[in-house]
């Protein structure tokens, strides 16, 4: 398994944008596939976008064209570029990683691996 810790969460105004980054400590980051979860009050954790190993992407409907992950191999670090952000997208999210991809897809097992979660608000 591998460690993982979010940064750069905050309070911002719809349609404002937010980076957040996930670094991880462990070896072999490379053949990890890499995610973000995100949770709102009261509901169930769902995904929100995915990298997997060769560079491919997945993101959940409810996002695409709007957040943005991306992996940097060197830095053991994967980040979620979010912009035009909606009050829709508050909610704690979640790093997470695992090396068989099928667990990072939508309505996919649970990754392995999770980052303690970072708070996400956007006000209307």
């Amino acid at each position: 398994q591998v460690q993982l810790v979010e940064s750069g969460g905050g309070l911002v105004q719809a349609g404002g944008s937010l980076r957040l980054s996930c670094a991880a400590s462990g070896r072999a980051f490379s053949s990890y596939a890499m995610g973000w979860f995100r949770q709102a009050p009261g509901k169930e954790r769902e995904f929100v976008a995915a990298i997997y190993r060769g560079g491919g992407t997945n993101y959940a409907d409810s996002v695409k064209g709007r957040f943005t992950i991306s992996r940097d191999n060197a830095k053991n670090a994967v980040f979620l570029e979010m912009i035009n952000l909606k009050p829709e997208d508050t909610a704690v999210y979640f790093c997470a990683a695992d090396q068989f991809s099928s667990r990072l897809q939508i309505g996919g097992p649970r990754p392995a691996s999770w980052g303690q979660g970072i708070q996400v608000t956007v006000s209307s």
